[in-house]
């Protein structure tokens, strides 16, 4: 049921849906596409090893370090105005991308991307909560913006063979021009400006405390996943945490807060973000394996991989939409647990999985998809349609950097739980062989013959098992949220809250403009 008294989107906002699709997609990109190009930049730039990590990280870090900010920016100077700044900047870093001529200037120029990156995210999702103010509207243009930023990721990395074949390594980022052009020339046009009528003064000091909060675990997260447990990202997890404390505290007790209070008045604005963190860590804790197997375990080539990998996409483009449907005629809280449930069924399809079931695990990791893009897109709208309009940027911001947080703790839980399992059973093995599946098969290369045979065999089945592991523990959490969704959420109707009579009026104000 939808709420009778809300404007419909006609053509104009549909169109300029498709227009802020755009940068989702490129932002998500960013994230993977840097996967083949890196042997050819390491020829080129010759950066060392630290600087080539930094090639990589330094765009995640920047990005989910100042979601939050951006996002309160846009409700404060305008959600439209802080997209086309943010498309300029991001057109103008992938220029100065392509065309780095050291390792620290493409570094340099990936923290820019990140900067840009942060101020698009946030503004197309808010831009899209008032471009529709009918619940069911607003749940379809959801489900669509959730399956594009979920499919976006997987084309990065595909992206960046298919143009690294036939072009230099700077084309990688090139493909971002065009479509930086095509926004700032359609969306002046298109959408109109929003932003909160009243928002207070600009909380300076909460920009470092919030930064100082989300990078140390965001960044603690992520080695533990590559490198393992230690007392140095331990203590960078324990500095977030407290520093995280201290921003939570000083947004409690100021009137002019970056993240308003009035977010989290009602219950749906806060258990979106949660339940919407737990389907971040299920995808990026799957992926962690599932990239891991193609290439490792059945030895495929890198492009060869990717194009596999995509295979599970095309189960997303029927889910978001069809959810978003469902959840019109039901109670959105059993649409939500049935998305979990369903995303458990795939993490136990992959724990069937053995060292040569590339169908088992494609099939395992699409439907894991269709549930967890059921889940993101419904508690997306169910957050941002109970959040007041004008603060839409900062419920948007929220709701990615839970995200953000989400995949890192997937990747670091469930990865340290298949390498714990990997190590165990390779508890005799040489160090390199135990390390990770990666050094096994080089170790397995350099012995050759029978020895490197065995080698390869054992790490391969370690793995494996370390991945069966880790997936049943998947499916026990999501089988937990299912639960959990269905107990906070059970009541709130189909649709999420219907917007007040005074934001249907600001609304339709500004888009008639």
């Amino acid at each position: 049921m939808t709420n009778p008294a809300a404007r419909l989107a006609g053509r104009r906002e549909w169109t300029a849906l498709a227009v802020l699709l755009l940068p989702l997609l490129l932002v998500s990109m960013d994230v993977s596409v840097l996967y083949f190009a890196i042997p050819a930049i390491t020829r080129e730039l010759d950066p060392s090893a630290t600087q080539q990590l930094w090639i990589f990280d330094s765009y995640a870090f920047a990005l989910s370090g100042l979601l939050i900010t951006m996002g309160s920016l846009g409700d404060r100077i305008g959600r439209r105005r802080l997209l086309l700044a943010g498309a300029a900047a991001f057109g103008l870093a992938s220029v100065a991308a392509a065309y780095a001529s050291s390792a620290e200037m493409l570094i340099a120029a990936r923290v820019l991307l990140g900067i840009g990156g942060a101020t698009l995210m946030p503004s197309t999702l808010a831009l899209v909560r008032n471009l529709f103010q009918d619940d069911g509207q607003r749940g379809k243009a959801i489900a669509i913006w959730s399956g594009a930023m979920t499919g976006g990721i997987a084309l990065g990395s595909v992206m960046s063979g298919v143009m690294l074949n036939h072009f230099w390594w700077g084309s990688v980022f090139l493909i971002n021009v065009p479509a930086m052009l095509l926004l700032l020339v359609l969306v002046p046009v298109l959408v109109p400006e929003f932003k909160d009528p009243a928002p207070g003064r600009f909380d300076l000091l909460s920009v470092p405390l919030s930064m100082a909060a989300v990078l140390p675990v965001v960044y603690g997260l992520k080695e533990i996943a590559a490198e393992g447990f230690t007392p140095l990202y331990a203590g960078c997890l324990a500095a977030g945490l407290a520093f995280g404390w201290l921003f939570v505290r000083r947004q409690r007790t100021r009137d002019d807060a970056m993240v308003s209070r009035a977010l989290f008045r009602e219950r749906g604005f806060g258990a979106g973000i949660g339940l919407n963190t737990i389907a971040a860590f299920a995808m990026m804790g799957s992926a962690y394996f599932t990239t891991q197997y193609l290439q490792s375990v059945l030895g495929m080539g890198t492009l060869e991989a990717a194009l596999w990998s995509l295979a599970p996409s095309v189960f997303i483009g029927a889910a978001a939409p069809a959810s978003a449907a469902l959840a019109q005629k039901t109670d959105r809280a059993y649409v939500i647990s049935g998305g979990f449930v369903l995303a458990a069924a795939g993490f136990a399809l992959i724990s069937l999985v053995d060292t040569d079931s590339l169908w088992l695990l494609l099939t395992g990791a699409g439907v894991l998809a269709c549930g967890i893009v059921t889940v993101m897109s419904l508690v997306s709208d169910m957050a941002l349609g109970s959040a007041p309009a004008e603060k839409a940027g900062s419920a948007a911001s929220l709701l990615e950097t839970g995200q953000e947080f989400g995949g890192a703790l997937g990747m670091a839980v469930l990865g340290s739980l298949g390498t714990a399992v990997y190590r165990s059973d390779l508890a005799g093995s040489e160090p390199a062989v135990r390390e990770t599946l990666g050094r096994a098969v080089a170790t397995a290369q350099e012995l050759g013959g029978a020895a490197g045979g065995q080698v390869l065999t054992a790490a391969r089945e370690a793995f494996v098992h370390g991945m069966q592991f880790a997936a049943w523990g998947g499916t026990v959490l999501l089988l937990a949220a299912a639960v959990l969704a269905a107990a906070l959420l059970r009541g709130r109707g189909a649709q999420a809250q219907a917007p007040a009579p005074a934001e249907r009026a600001a609304a339709g104000e500004a888009l008639a403009h």
